[in-house]
């Protein structure tokens, strides 16, 4: 079927979708709880033309961050734990009913932390056993060349955590801003991220029928599928019953733009971003910056 064939089935249907033509930036069909300034009548949608940055590399970037993950796999379970201690005091105990809960344990999986230990965490959580509450915090502040920094916290000591936060930024070339300073540059989303050479109609067809809200094909072959964060769920299973398995999936703060940085610049963004994510109270950092290799 010809691109212009499939968008033209899309449209009829109704659904989002991301298509680019050999040659040809990314352009998307956004679903119009996209579009900037509020929704849209109901069933209009429009095309968005969304020009990469010469030299991005989303698939780079993606095992970029996976890498820096890797090295600091030892710090992932202090991280789980207390993502799933807030999780079951915010939502309760019971994965069945606790959406943000039943995503931590399949966090703690992930990382091989025992059972036993994830139990004993969601016990304290919900009084059933004694422990330590902790409290989520979000910083926001701008890094090497403006480049937006949102840090997720969670910690039982907020003086501390600040402390430690605006240390860093000012130590390292960075300012710290205040609520919503660079928040209004992001959206949360569920993203899943495929590697160059995955079917794109296969998860193009399984995406959008499971609730995804844009498919985009990057200029370096990856696939991008994004859905709302209530949606990440439903898309997740309806992809892995498909087969289909992503080589990244998270509920994410998803940049609206980039900020590139080269040589001494990117160098020094990665200095500070590596000393913020080595914070105790750490739990993600989002940022901007597309950092050349």
């Amino acid at each position: 079927m010809t691109i212009s064939a499939k968008a033209a089935l899309l449209r009829e249907a109704g659904g989002p979708c991301g298509i680019r033509a050999p040659g040809r930036p990314a352009k998307m069909l956004v679903s119009p709880k996209f579009q900037p300034g509020g929704r849209m009548p109901p069933g209009s949608v429009v095309f968005q033309e969304r020009f990469l940055m010469a030299g991005h590399s989303k698939w780079a970037n993606i095992q970029h961050r996976k890498g820096r993950q890797d090295e600091k796999r030892g710090k992932e379970w202090t991280r789980v734990i207390r993502e799933i201690m807030v999780a079951a005091r915010t939502g309760g105990g019971d994965p069945g009913m606790n959406p943000r809960l039943r995503l931590a344990i399949e966090k703690a999986k992930a990382v091989n932390l025992p059972a036993d230990t994830v139990k004993r965490n969601i016990d304290k959580a919900t009084g059933n056993l004694e422990g330590v509450s902790y409290e989520e915090i979000r910083y926001e502040g701008r890094g090497i060349g403006g480049a937006a920094v949102i840090i997720d916290t969670m910690t039982d000591n907020k003086v501390r955590t600040v402390a430690e936060v605006r240390h860093a930024f000012s130590k390292y070339g960075g300012v710290m801003g205040t609520e919503g300073s660079v928040a209004f540059q992001f959206k949360h989303v569920g993203q899943f991220i495929f590697a160059p050479g995955a079917s794109e109609d296969r998860i193009m067809e399984v995406a959008l029928d499971a609730g995804a809200d844009d498919v985009v094909t990057h200029d370096d072959g990856s696939i991008e599928v994004l859905s709302a964060p209530s949606e990440f769920e439903a898309v997740q299973k309806a992809l892995e019953a498909a087969g289909l398995k992503p080589d990244g999936a998270e509920v994410t703060m998803r940049p609206e733009s980039h900020v590139e940085l080269e040589g001494d610049d990117g160098a020094r963004m990665q200095k500070l971003l590596d000393v913020i994510e080595d914070l105790d109270d750490v739990q993600d950092v989002y940022h901007n910056a597309v950092l050349s290799e």
